[in-house]
């Protein structure tokens, strides 16, 4: 069994996985691209494994967008995207948010529909191990 540890941007809330996840998604949903910020979320899925606080509880925050399953859980005090449990019996891990390296990779595309349109052909910009200045 593997043990994962992780926490928000600020550290109030961190927390550890014990167990295996099922499967690591990139979706390009509408809801995750608002929740995100970005092109698509990446979240790591598992039924079998457990979340435990470690520190910050009280500092999740979660929201279900009404008249959807979409639901997410982040720290109040600095808006990092957390682990969230709204699904009964499903575990939902943004893939950032994890302090320990995880070997599995993105096994698909979800809703590949609602991809932004400046999301193609990403890998040939150049790249920079930095801020470029």
């Amino acid at each position: 069994m593997t043990d994962y540890f992780g926490s928000c941007l600020c550290g109030t809330a961190k927390f550890q996985i014990t167990g295996e996840f099922e499967s690591f998604y990139l979706c390009h949903c509408k809801h995750c691209q608002k929740d995100t910020g970005s092109a698509h979320a990446a979240n790591l899925f598992s039924v079998s494994a457990q979340l435990t606080w470690l520190s910050g509880a009280d500092a999740v925050t979660s929201f279900t967008l009404p008249g959807t399953r979409h639901s997410k859980s982040f720290c109040q005090w600095c808006g990092s995207a957390l682990p969230n449990t709204q699904a009964k019996g499903l575990l939902v891990v943004p893939a950032g948010c994890l302090d320990t390296q995880v070997s599995m990779a993105p096994v698909a595309h979800l809703f590949t529909a609602s991809k932004a349109d400046w999301d193609e052909g990403l890998h040939q910009l150049p790249s920079y191990k930095c801020l470029p200045e």
